[in-house]
């Protein structure tokens, strides 16, 4: 369902794509790093927003109009739904070329959330240069 509606929402509307590499995320940690993408896919939209709707608790420092943020904000929202099935199809497709880069981690399996599959691959193989090195299995 998202890969059918991911070229209907990318002809509708205005997005803007940021992924940070691992040594951002290590030096900011996942959740200032998240924010730090969201501030720099604001500022790369083509049109800037007059308000920002934001997924969760924080409304990222510095964004460059309005915000609000939702929790639970793709239940809510039409827009934040539509921004989360364009992240979700684009990870998806990243981790299936990961899958390809880095055999035996099977990232096209569980998309990088810590599952005990992805657990098990990280042990008999160490962190690939995906992997965050500030992650700590617990």
């Amino acid at each position: 369902m998202r890969e059918r509606l991911f070229p209907e929402i990318l002809l509708k509307a205005h997005a803007s794509i940021v992924f940070l590499p691992v040594s951002v995320i290590d030096a900011l940690n996942i959740r200032n790093a998240s924010l730090e993408a969201m501030r720099q896919a604001v500022s790369g939209l083509a049109v800037s927003p007059d308000f920002a709707l934001i997924d969760g608790r924080d409304i990222p420092p510095g964004l460059a109009c309005p915000a609000e943020a939702i929790i639970c904000g793709d239940r809510r929202s039409a827009s934040i739904a539509a921004a989360s099935i364009v992240a979700k199809v684009l990870r998806d497709r990243m981790m299936s070329r990961a899958d390809m880069a880095f055999p035996g981690y099977e990232f096209s399996r569980h998309a990088g959330y810590g599952t005990l599959l992805h657990r098990s691959a990280l042990a008999a193989l160490g962190p690939s240069d995906l992997h965050r090195r500030s992650f700590k299995l617990g």
